[in-house]
């Protein structure tokens, strides 16, 4: 820092050809500022200036120099501004990390719709269900299906993840739609493989938890497959709400209602939580990402719970 200010001190002797108005600009006195100014032309091993009792000039060296020194000097200002940019502009590299089918569905024609509006922010977008962490993979933001995470992060709640079980009319035509979760288990199941396991069909009876799945016909970590098989007649399947809801609407897809609703877990509230690191909401970039997905998604969800196909 010390050669880059006397490179500053010298590039104000020569655009003002004087010591002392150079000094008055830094508000320092021209004894200090005339130290440094030699101090560098020790460093260098050059002479810059010729100094005389009315003019300071340029040795050709100095020229030299001088003119390289513009051009760092210039560098070094447009960085500055871009720093000062980055501050207060959204702008630069966001990591976003989803679980797949959320992210194939719902988030990425959202991201579609965000880089339209930030231009300057570089969307980087990783899809998986294997659980991020959001120091160790390097992500500016996660969406995760489950429970709160117990990380030290900031969870917001975007929209309810509940599973629930739906079927074709025409496997029902034939097979007979269930009245009771009991007779699930004599019923064709196609399963979602988390990295945890299968997802059961569970259901809470009496004080007790049942498990009421039906033989497996089909399983596999791909929504997509699930959900075009369960449409092709060929079981029954337990997804999300977000997930099916298309399918739903239109008919291809009924929903199984039963006095003791069904569920993949013990645990109660299974919501879609968006993690951020809470230092990292500072960063233009980032808030812009978490304001707005934050605003969309929970706009989607009142709209499915309102629709309740």
């Amino acid at each position: 820092m010390d050669q880059l200010r006397a490179i500053r001190y010298f590039s104000k002797v020569v655009e003002t050809g004087s010591f002392t108005k150079a000094a008055k600009a830094f508000g320092i006195p021209p004894s200090s500022l005339s130290r440094r100014v030699s101090d560098l032309e020790k460093s260098l091993g050059a002479t810059l200036l010729k100094r005389s009792t009315r003019l300071v000039k340029l040795t050709e060296v100095g020229q030299v120099y001088y003119n390289d020194m513009q051009l760092v000097l210039n560098q070094l200002e447009q960085s500055k501004e871009t720093i000062r940019s980055y501050q207060t502009t959204p702008m630069g590299r966001l990591r976003i990390s989803s679980m797949v089918g959320f992210g194939e569905k719902i988030l990425l024609p959202l991201l579609d719709e965000f880089a339209a509006l930030y231009p300057q922010i570089v969307l980087d977008v990783s899809l998986s269900d294997e659980l991020s962490t959001l120091e160790r993979d390097d992500v500016d933001i996660a969406i995760r299906g489950g429970y709160a995470p117990n990380e030290r992060v900031l969870a917001i709640r975007l929209m309810d993840n509940s599973f629930i079980p739906v079927a074709a009319p025409r496997y029902l035509d034939t097979h007979g739609i269930p009245s009771h979760p009991f007779e699930l288990r004599a019923h064709k199941g196609l399963y979602f493989k988390t990295p945890l396991g299968l997802t059961p069909w569970l259901c809470h009876i009496d004080n007790q938890w049942h498990d009421v799945s039906g033989p497996a016909v089909a399983i596999s970590n791909n929504g997509a497959w699930l959900t075009k098989k369960v449409c092709a007649g060929d079981g029954i399947l337990m997804s999300t709400r977000w997930a099916l809801a298309s399918h739903l609407q239109s008919g291809a897809l009924q929903e199984l209602k039963f006095e003791h609703p069904l569920t993949i877990t013990q645990h109660a509230d299974m919501a879609v939580y968006l993690l951020y690191q809470k230092q990292r909401y500072a960063v233009p970039k980032v808030k812009a990402a978490v304001d707005f997905l934050v605003e969309r998604l929970k706009a989607a969800d009142a709209r499915y719970i309102k629709n309740d196909y």
